[in-house]
């Protein structure tokens, strides 16, 4: 099995429907950048869990496994992300998006933030949605950021790195060569448990040690998993509440930004002022 050590465990915090796995102000936020971030949403019915909020500095992915919802944003567009569909936005100095899912049914899938360089960081807004079609496999391996095998990404990454969504039947083993650079790593099972030298429980996020050594996993039941590999992002995080930049005169002239857009969208009717 892996040589890679486990260094870090987490099982993230239950916010109603939401479990807020990985955040930029706690440790594995800065053991795993550049992705800073990380919700997995499961829920039946209605769900509300994304109202139009504000981001800079980031980038985020949305991907849902089962269900679909709804999505705006400040570029104008809107529409519906379905199961196997991603939303890619880039908030760069600063945009508003939400979304949620209206109905009976599940909603199952994931939020990620993924850190941005300077100069980037202080971009144009950008969003890119991706159907189910357009979303890669490689044998089970599904390349939502980055590639893998004969699977690429539809969409560019700001650094190198790689996001994966993978699916083992019971005992079956997977074996992860990390691109060179890439000492970041860590998994997260949403369904059924792994062995990587020892276990990693169903929703319990593990970081592994820096290195570029190979992954070995094992499934414990049928289960699936997101996994992230990265370059580690050089710099530090300096926050807002829905930002993340390298620094702080960055930080502020985004939130100058997002505060505009914020009292043009309520103007609009699109937000409520304050």
């Amino acid at each position: 099995m892996t040589t890679r050590k486990i260094i870090a465990r987490a099982g993230g915090h239950q916010h109603g429907p939401i479990t807020r796995v990985v955040s930029p102000s706690d440790h594995i936020g800065e053991l795993i950048k550049p992705f800073v971030f990380l919700d997995y949403f499961n829920h039946e019915g209605n769900f509300d869990g994304f109202g139009m909020h504000p981001h800079s500095g980031i980038a985020t992915l949305t991907y849902m496994i089962e269900g679909e919802v709804n999505y705006i944003d400040t570029s104008g567009k809107t529409g519906i992300v379905p199961a196997g569909g991603l939303e890619w936005m880039r908030a760069g100095g600063g945009a508003w998006h939400g979304g949620g899912g209206r109905g009976n049914g599940l909603k199952r899938g994931f939020q990620l933030w993924v850190s941005l360089p300077p100069g980037m960081e202080d971009g144009p807004a950008e969003s890119f949605y991706a159907s189910p079609k357009e979303v890669k496999r490689d044998g089970n391996v599904q390349a939502l950021l980055g590639s893998y095998g004969t699977a690429k990404s539809p969409f560019e990454t700001p650094a190198p790195m790689n996001y994966f969504h993978v699916q083992l039947k019971d005992g079956e083993r997977w074996h992860y060569e990390p691109p060179k650079g890439h000492r970041v790593s860590w998994v997260y099972p949403y369904k059924g448990a792994l062995k990587a030298g020892e276990m990693i429980a169903n929703e319990e996020l593990a970081v592994f040690d820096s290195s570029e050594n190979a992954i070995d996993l094992e499934a414990v039941g049928d289960t699936a998993f997101m996994f992230g590999s990265a370059v580690p992002h050089p710099h530090a995080l300096v926050l807002g509440h829905y930002s993340v930049h390298t620094n702080t005169q960055s930080l502020q002239a985004s939130e100058h930004r997002i505060r505009k857009i914020g009292n043009r969208l309520a103007q609009e009717g699109k937000l409520r002022a304050g």
